[in-house]
């Protein structure tokens, strides 16, 4: 399973129904994947100043192995973005490359944003 950012940001904030899935896919032990796409959601959102904040992210981010854009992530990626784009429904960047790195992979993506991801052709998406 890749984790959404989204899905990160509550786990971040405590939201009870995040919490619950987590335990949830680890008492299954589920694989739980995290893609360098959403790190840098996470740094991109932060201020720089706020120490506490900094500290919170990496300790989340430790427990989570990470799965990064590869070629044929990207490859996917890229037509995902472009078809969607030429379709006029375009969706962030970075949703799209977490889609080429989830189908490539051969995964589904856990998300409370299923306005973005149900548009991904073949993509599995679980919601939260």
């Amino acid at each position: 399973m890749i984790l959404d950012t989204t899905f990160v940001i509550d786990i971040l904030k405590g939201r009870p129904e995040a919490i619950e899935k987590l335990r949830q896919m680890e008492r299954a032990r589920h694989p739980i994947l995290l893609t360098t796409v959403s790190i840098f959601e996470l740094w991109q959102g932060i201020e720089v100043k706020d120490k506490e904040k900094e500290e919170k992210i990496k300790e989340t981010l430790e427990n989570f192995p990470l799965v990064t854009l590869d070629l044929r992530g990207a490859e996917l990626a890229g037509n995902i973005h472009g078809g969607l784009e030429r379709k006029g429904m375009v969706i962030d960047p970075e949703d799209s490359m977490i889609s080429g790195i989830a189908l490539s992979r051969n995964e589904a993506v856990l998300t409370r944003n299923e306005r973005h991801f149900k548009r991904v052709n073949g993509l599995r998406i679980e919601l939260y």
